[in-house]
C-alpha cells in the first residue's frame, strides 16, 4: 500500500517557520541554527503567527474551499478543524510574552522566551520528521534530526 504523502493541515505553520528560518540561514550562511531562529523570533512572519493571524488565514482559505483540503481534494473533518483551533491557541498563548518580564535584579528575561525558542525548534523538527516519514527528504534543509 502506498503511504499517503499529502500534508497534513497541523504542519503548515511548522513548514512556515521551517522554511522562513532555511531562508534565515540561507542569506546568513555564517549564523548557526539557533541564530536563524533567534532572527525569525523578531521577524513580521513570527509575529503574524504569534497573533493568530496565520491561523485566521488558513481558516479563511478552508471555509472559501467548502472544508476540502486543496491538496487531497478530501473533506476536512471536523476535529481537524478542531484540532488546528487547539494549536493556534496553544502557538499564540507560547508565543505571546510580555518582553519587559525579568527575573529579579538582573537583565535575563524569564523563561518565557526559552520556550518560545522551544515551540519554534520543535515546529521545525516536526516537519523534518514528517518529511523523513514520507520520503520527502529533499525539503529538509536544516538538518536538525541528522543521526550522529
Amino acid at each position: 500500500m502506498k503511504k499517503d504523502s499529502s500534508k497534513p493541515l497541523m504542519l503548515y505553520v511548522a513548514e512556515k517557520i521551517y522554511n522562513d528560518v532555511s531562508k534565515i540561514k540561507d542569506d546568513n550562511p555564517g549564523i548557526t541554527l539557533i541564530e536563524a531562529i533567534e532572527m525569525f523570533s523578531v521577524s513580521k512572519e513570527y509575529i503574524n503567527i504569534k497573533c493568530g493571524n496565520f491561523h485566521n488565514e488558513l481558516f479563511d482559505d478552508i471555509r472559501e474551499n467548502n472544508f476540502i483540503n486543496k491538496e487531497t481534494k478530501l473533506k476536512i473533518p471536523e476535529e481537524t478543524i478542531n484540532l488546528l483551533k487547539v494549536q493556534r491557541d496553544t502557538v499564540m498563548e507560547k508565543l505571546n510574552f510580555s518582553n519587559n518580564t525579568y527575573f529579579a535584579k538582573s537583565a535575563f528575561p524569564l523563561s518565557n522566551t526559552q520556550n518560545s525558542f522551544d515551540l519554534l525548534w520543535r515546529m521545525c523538527e516536526s516537519y523534518e520528521l514528517w518529511c523523513k516519514e514520507v520520503g520527502k527528504k529533499s525539503l529538509i534543509k536544516l538538518n536538525i534530526t541528522a543521526e550522529n
